[in-house]
């Protein structure tokens, strides 16, 4: 008896860690294709996991966030799926890359496609600029289902706080590189550490070159000394 009440609590345990797990890790989620650096361009995938199993999701939303324009939004094609891009016109004008951007994208929509109770789908997007002064961005999102369900993953998270019952993506941004293809100047330190590696190497071909005479020098001295040496036998013989 003592047994059954034993197996049957962990049981219990195991299934509530499992509910809980689902709960926790099965939502929309962002990553990008190797790193999101601040001020630059990345690909980021939007992970939709399906939580039902009674249910297909039919449409994702994404939402850019407004206080973080993006000028440049271009989601991939993806079969069986149809992305509708969102844009909104600035109060005030964007610069980039020497031109004026007057509107940015504020929303993308996935619709057409399924994902089947069990599987996900990954929804990449090209984005950038990224923002140059935040570690982050939170992309809300709205998933729905084919039996009319409506799940909101707009909770943001908040320190200290245990994790939201409905998270919103959130994108971590790295620090910036000063040596990106995006031609970003390089740093006091960087060419510091050229024109000392410059200097250095200037110094070690002159200290090659002197090294070179020095050994030319000696060489012709032992031919000119040998010379003498032979001219003085030769002189000897002649005497004699």
């Amino acid at each position: 008896m003592k047994t059954s009440r034993v197996s049957f609590a962990a049981a219990l345990a195991a299934g509530t860690v499992l509910v809980l797990s689902g709960t926790a890790f099965a939502h929309v989620g962002v990553q990008p294709v190797g790193e999101a650096a601040k001020g630059g361009y990345a690909t980021l995938n939007f992970k939709v996991p399906n939580e039902r199993d009674n249910a297909s999701t039919t449409q994702l939303e994404v939402n850019f966030p407004v206080d973080q324009p993006l000028t440049s939004v271009m989601p991939q094609d993806i079969p069986g799926w149809t992305s509708t891009v969102e844009k909104t016109k600035l109060d005030k004008p964007l610069t980039v890359h020497g031109k004026q951007v007057n509107e940015v994208v504020t929303k993308v929509t996935w619709t057409g496609g399924k994902i089947e109770p069990g599987k996900f789908q990954q929804f990449p997007v090209s984005v950038g600029k990224l923002p140059e002064s935040a570690d982050q961005m939170v992309f809300k999102s709205i998933q729905t289902y084919d039996n009319g369900e409506v799940v909101r993953w707009i909770e943001e998270a908040k320190e200290g706080a245990a994790e939201p019952q409905t998270p919103a993506p959130v994108l971590k941004l790295t620090a910036a590189k000063g040596d990106d293809h995006h031609g970003a100047a390089k740093t006091d330190e960087a060419k510091n550490a050229e024109k000392d590696a410059g200097h250095g190497h200037d110094e070690a071909a002159a200290e090659h070159g002197s090294d070179t005479t020095a050994r030319v020098l000696g060489i012709a001295g032992i031919v000119i000394g040998l010379g003498g040496v032979a001219f003085g036998v030769a002189s000897r013989r002649r005497s004699a």
